[in-house]
Parts: structure tokens; C-alpha cells; sequence
């Protein structure tokens, strides 16, 4: 999660301020929960500080993470879908 903070931002030092963030809620929250949550959070993706907190604080991290198997290309054909192609 750190190494995404870092990297997420035009140059490191931005994501120094979030990375302290994120070490602080170590201070908080035992060490599994918040591994949990950054999971969580990296699998979603929203790596924002406040989104690894909301779910400590509402304890999604004890929840099962869910991966979405389906993507848009896997819609069934539609009438009303109109396709990229339509657009250009």
C-alpha cells in the first residue's frame, strides 16, 4: 500500500503526508486489521488514506472480499448498447 501511495502521486514526496496517515492507523488498529483493510483497499482499488480508515472504522476489513468476475465485456448483447464504435 505504501509503494501504491508513492507511486500514485507526479512525485513521491506527495504521498509522504498519506503514508504517515497510514502508519498512524497502525497505532490504532492492531496490525492484521489494517493489512486487511489495505487488501482491501488495493483490491477495489481506492487507495486513499480516508478509504483504508472508513473501513477500519466500519470494520469492512473483517468482511470477506468479494472480486467482481464479471466485466463489461462480458455483457450480453443489447439493443439499446451502442459500443465505442458509435461514438467516433
Amino acid at each position: 500500500m505504501i509503494q501504491r501511495q508513492l507511486q500514485a502521486r507526479p512525485h513521491p514526496e506527495q504521498g509522504y503526508r498519506a503514508c504517515l496517515g497510514l502508519l498512524q492507523l497502525s497505532r490504532r488498529y492492531a496490525k492484521d486489521r489494517l493489512e486487511q483493510a489495505c487488501a482491501h483497499a488495493l483490491a477495489i482499488p481506492a487507495i486513499r488514506y480516508a478509504s483504508v480508515a472508513s473501513s477500519l472504522k466500519q470494520r469492512l476489513d473483517r468482511q470477506p472480499l468479494v472480486r467482481l468476475t464479471e466485466t463489461p465485456d462480458d455483457l450480453p448483447p443489447h439493443t439499446n448498447v451502442r459500443g465505442a464504435e458509435y461514438y467516433h
